[in-house]
């Protein structure tokens, strides 16, 4: 994923490309880190069933990943005549604009470091676990998948307009911690929350977090947090609303919210479909 950081990176980039992918070199994986793999897939995979949408839970049975780190090229036989997209391999965090030429162009930047056994409940930055198990089964849908693509190219326009920081906030209310209105009830698609063996039931059964229907510009307007659980989640209709929303152009969209000061992560207003109003909230506008 995106993300410019103030802390030093994790991660090799001394032998990366332009476009910063690596080889993944597979076979220099160790055996204490496949078991690694294999302690945080069963940990995830079991909580799947209760909380994750459809089209996901289906996704990570088909791809049965579980027995060591996958091999991006064996995933990408699959994934490419799937839905056009595949993998790349990169050694962490990229600049933003590079990680959206990527989405534009449907290649998905996967990190090829693991986290170590003491960060098994959690991690700073974003390691080949949260990257592979929590985005790549939902790179299976075709819409979330075109989804993914015109993010990318709106980000490529964003970074333009001086606006990312508007956009990265669409990106981090869906992609990563996004909720999703089923026959099942509010189930998850974000590889945040996928990834996260705690967050996984606390954006759903917890009383403290907001749950907020989605609206495009309010979510461009609502700061978030990186450190701890999110204190609001946004829920959408289906994956066809998040492939219409971003359809317009945003420029005008930009210039209306450069006006405007953001949301506090707590806010709850008025005007918001709210399915579960939580105890963190900090006013009502």
């Amino acid at each position: 994923m995106t993300g410019e950081t103030q802390h030093n990176l994790r991660g090799d980039y001394s032998r990366m490309r332009p476009d910063y992918t690596v080889e993944q070199e597979w076979l220099g994986y160790s055996p204490e880190q496949h078991e690694l793999w294999r302690r945080l897939y069963a940990r995830q995979a079991a909580l799947i069933p209760d909380y994750a949408c459809d089209e996901f839970r289906d996704a990570l049975r088909d791809l049965d990943f579980g027995a060591a780190i996958p091999r991006f090229d064996a995933i990408n036989a699959k994934l490419e005549p799937a839905t056009d997209w595949q993998l790349v391999a990169v050694p962490g965090l990229l600049p933003d604009l590079t990680f959206f030429d990527h989405l534009a162009h449907r290649r998905f930047p996967v990190t090829v470091w693991l986290r170590e056994p003491a960060e098994f409940d959690y991690i700073v930055e974003p390691d080949i676990f949260h990257d592979f198990f929590g985005h790549v089964p939902m790179l299976f849908n075709p819409v979330f998948a075109n989804y993914m693509q015109a993010y990318g190219r709106g980000g490529i326009k964003a970074h333009e307009l001086g606006a990312i920081e508007m956009l990265a906030r669409l990106y981090w209310y869906t992609v990563e911690f996004g909720l999703i209105d089923t026959k099942r009830g509010l189930r998850t698609y974000g590889a945040g929350i996928l990834s996260s063996g705690g967050e996984i039931g606390y954006c759903l059964e917890s009383p403290q977090p907001n749950r907020i229907g989605f609206d495009l510009l309010r979510i461009m307007q609502t700061l978030y947090k990186i450190d701890s659980y999110q204190e609001s989640y946004f829920v959408i209709r289906d994956f066809e609303q998040l492939f219409d929303a971003t359809a317009p152009d945003f420029t005008s969209y930009y210039e209306r919210l450069k006006e405007r000061e953001p949301y506090a992560a707590s806010t709850v207003l008025a005007s918001d479909k709210v399915y579960n109003r939580g105890k963190l909230v900090s006013g009502a506008i």
